[in-house]
């Protein structure tokens, strides 16, 4: 799993100016802070400008309640002058490897429908057969390890020609990676997200962003893509570890596709049967 750095701020700064940052760009005042956390507006304005050192403790409640990202936790806890709460294991460590095992049977289970498990830039770390059924055809150049799921999707000679409602989902894609850049502050994602959002729009062809020969309800915003000369519809559903304590396993996130309409269904049982 990538483990690039964020973009938090220098520990030099101090906790009480990176809790202030954290505290305004969740909008949240002083007082209601104070209130979540069970202590004083007082307390929280000299945490903020140095006057009072927070307790161990209370840096990780003030942290919580602003839905700091657990890699950022362990940043405010350094500033604070107290060591890292949160280990960051490779995935690869035989510590995890339950959670590996998981994760194959997890997305194995999911077939014949598209599943995949990504971390915090994006990188593919599994991927079940579905999903490589959607990369027949991509150059074997986009394939490489570490695969990136965003540049593999909106890369000009990756799955964008064949993306039929392609702007519609590119412009999904791109305010999905600007909310994780506005929560985590990373650095290596915001490159990420302009090196992709600067490839250019491919033609996806006269047919693209048509409305199917029997118009389908669909429940959320679809992926059309083609595949095999079918349009095949899909639906994303992305699920997080529920109160992770590993930095790695905080940042990972499972995809599936689920078919938004009987015909893409169907396809993908046959093919995979």
């Amino acid at each position: 799993m990538t483990t690039a750095p964020s973009g938090t701020a220098p520990v030099t700064e101090g906790v009480g100016p990176l809790l202030r940052a954290w505290r305004e760009q969740r909008r949240i005042s002083q007082l209601e802070l104070a209130l979540r956390a069970d202590s004083s507006a007082r307390h929280i304005s000299f945490i903020e400008t140095g006057r009072s050192r927070p307790s161990e403790e209370m840096v990780l409640r003030l942290a919580e309640h602003l839905e700091v990202p657990v890699r950022e936790r362990n940043a405010l806890l350094l500033a604070a002058g107290y060591a890292p709460r949160f280990p960051q294991t490779p995935l690869d460590d035989p510590a995890l490897e339950v959670l590996r095992d998981g994760i194959e049977r997890l997305i194995g289970g999911f077939e014949p429908y598209p599943a995949l498990v990504v971390d915090a830039m994006y990188d593919v770390v599994a991927a079940n057969r579905g999903v490589m059924m959607l990369f027949d055809g991509v150059p074997e150049s986009l394939l490489e390890p570490p695969l990136n799921a965003v540049r593999l999707t909106l890369h000009p000679q990756g799955l964008a020609p064949r993306i039929l409602n392609l702007r519609e989902w590119r412009g999904h894609l791109l305010e999905q990676m600007r909310r994780q850049i506005a929560l985590h502050r990373s650095e290596p994602l915001r490159a990420l997200y302009e090196e992709v959002a600067a490839f250019p729009v491919p033609d996806t062809g006269e047919g693209a962003g048509e409305e199917p020969a029997e118009p389908v309800a669909y429940f959320a915003l679809p992926m059309l893509i083609e595949h095999g000369g079918r349009t095949l519809s899909f639906v994303s559903s992305i699920s997080t570890f529920n109160t992770p304590m590993d930095v790695t396993v905080a940042e990972l996130a499972v995809e599936t596709l689920l078919p938004a309409d009987p015909a893409t269904a169907k396809y993908l049982q046959s093919w995979l049967s």
